[in-house]
């Protein structure tokens, strides 16, 4: 793995630092963090394409939407704070389902009709990172649950095609996701207090 950091290429150094720079930046409540994210997703689009990381390079790419989205509603005037929620347990089940069923389906059809690789953990990894992107955007506490899982796979799906630089993006952002959850537990709890 450590010759493969020595051999990663300038633009996966590029996409890991401004992926990085991203999540930093956003912890910070820093508006430009939504540029840093525009730019790191087009690089990392690329970077799956030509990885035959298919599925994920249309992840990428709803990233850049997001990234869009995120930098014209966090203007200057939002400062409306919102709480921290909770999914019910039939929440997560319902969800969990779909989202597994539509992971089977697009690996198989990927498997089955493309050259992709890893096509059902790049599924798996695409599917749920929309399900927490949307629960993280409604502040749903166990979003950081998801991610933790998630950013594990995608360790491994990174490691995979030899992107090894963005397998320990991968590994920084697991950690993260374990800080993070920590810290919205004892939000939400004083939340309820």
């Amino acid at each position: 793995m450590h010759q493969g950091i020595q051999q990663t290429s300038g633009i996966e150094w590029v996409a890991v630092l401004l992926n990085l720079l991203y999540v930093l930046l956003i912890a910070k409540k820093i508006r430009w963090g939504w540029w840093s994210a525009f730019v790191s997703s087009i690089l990392f689009t690329y970077l799956c394409i030509s990885t035959q990381l298919y599925i994920e390079s249309a992840l990428q790419l709803f990233y850049v939407a997001m990234a869009l989205y995120g930098w014209f509603i966090w203007n200057e005037n939002s400062r409306e704070e919102r709480l921290i929620r909770k999914w019910s347990i039939q929440s997560h089940v319902l969800n969990i389902a779909i989202s597994s069923f539509v992971t089977l389906l697009l690996g198989y059809i990927m498997s089955k009709f493309t050259d992709q690789a890893s096509p059902y953990l790049d599924a798996f990894t695409t599917v749920f990172s929309l399900t927490a992107t949307f629960m993280a955007a409604k502040r749903v506490l166990e979003n950081w649950l998801y991610w933790i899982v998630i950013d594990t796979a995608a360790i491994f799906l990174y490691a995979g095609r030899e992107l090894y630089l963005a397998s320990l993006q991968y590994l920084i952002f697991t950690i993260i996701a374990i800080f993070a959850y920590l810290s919205w537990v004892k939000m939400y709890q004083k939340q309820v207090v």
